[in-house]
């Protein structure tokens, strides 16, 4: 077989800016090349998407079902605009995925309001939740339909079980559904230590979002459906939002990979040690603060601008705010101790400068 494409990276090269920086696993890649080979039916009707079904059940509950889409935002729009009504809105952190880094989509493309509310730590509460929660017969107001949290938050902060499942009956006393934004809901059962069902189906989320992509795969997540009655029409949802892909079996597959066994653990558990040692080492260094708890696989910290600036010669990250001088620094599956012990010995360095 001939081929022109040719390595245009080194791929010793680490960095620590996101999760999505990182490559595809060997097994979701060998699972990729598994399900290639002959035709199967395009659109969700393969083998691969069917069988994916009994794996989500296997970890949900037996109403899941899973509907794969091409990424996060998709996913988050889909279920969002599955579980509203035309004039619904959706109460959320301030500091939301889908409040401050999908481009508007859920407001553009899905068509609804966002209510946000300031947290300290990315996490919402039953408290929280009601500064957004009233109005429902108010035509002046956008209705209050859904609650939308992140597991693990933006912020690397980890809801438990049970706040989890009293945000959950709060919602649903006040006649609100709950999504659940899962981009990192790996990284965050291994922080728990629970199976992934004890904070989603067990708790009383009605919709997930699953992701995939920042565990090992090349692309793809899932809208998970944990209750029926809180969604409607989702395969049309999905289809008119640009999230059906012909090829499926291509990314049921991937998630296949990561759920039949215990991959998805695996990878979640290395990237959380990553960012258990990242932050070990730099809580040592003067003029260094880690901002929140280490729960998954973000470390949060605050440091001179200008070291960041020189740093960030040397290892890629993004600031998180800026002008305060707060940073983010991502661990993935593939993050190894020699690269979190190199970067700890530059930013040393560059604080002695």
């Amino acid at each position: 077989m001939r081929t022109d494409a040719r390595r245009r990276h080194d791929p010793q090269v680490r960095g620590f800016a996101s999760d999505n920086y990182a490559g595809v696993h060997p097994e979701v890649l060998a699972a990729i090349a598994l399900a290639n080979g002959g035709h199967q039916i395009a659109y969700g009707e393969d083998d691969y998407t069917g069988h994916l079904q009994q794996i989500m059940h296997s970890h949900f509950g037996p109403t899941a079902e899973a509907f794969p889409v091409f990424n996060g935002t998709g996913a988050n729009v889909v279920s969002l605009q599955a579980m509203t009504d035309r004039w619904g809105a959706v109460i959320c952190a301030e500091s939301a995925h889908i409040n401050v880094d999908e481009g508007g989509a859920p407001e553009r493309v899905g068509g609804l309001k966002l209510l946000t509310v300031p947290t300290p730590d990315g996490k919402l509460t039953p408290e929280l939740i009601d500064r957004q929660a009233y109005g429902w017969d108010d035509e002046h107001r956008a209705m209050p339909q859904v609650v939308s949290i992140t597991q693990n938050t933006e912020l690397g902060t980890v809801y438990t079980p049970d706040e989890i499942r009293a945000i959950c009956e709060h919602a649903h006393e006040r006649g609100m559904k709950v999504h659940l934004d899962g981009a990192r809901i790996a990284n965050a059962a291994a922080s728990l230590n629970v199976p992934m069902r004890a904070f989603t189906s067990e708790a009383g989320v009605d919709v997930l979002s699953f992701g995939g992509t920042k565990n090992g795969a090349l692309f793809g997540e899932a809208v998970v459906v944990l209750n029926p009655d809180a969604v409607r029409a989702m395969k049309h949802l999905r289809k008119l939002s640009m999230q059906l892909a012909s090829k499926m079996r291509f990314v049921s597959v991937q998630l296949e990979a990561l759920l039949a066994g215990d991959l998805w653990l695996r990878n979640a558990q290395h990237s959380n040690t990553m960012a258990q040692r990242l932050a070990e080492g730099v809580r040592s260094v003067d003029g260094v603060e880690i901002l929140h708890p280490v729960q998954a696989n973000a470390v949060f910290a605050r440091l001179p601008h200008d070291v960041s600036e020189r740093l960030q010669k040397r290892f890629r990250f993004y600031f998180w705010d800026e002008p305060a001088g707060d940073v983010r620094w991502m661990c993935a599956f593939d993050t190894t101790e020699d690269d979190v012990d190199a970067f700890v010995l530059a930013l040393k360095e560059e604080m002695a400068k």
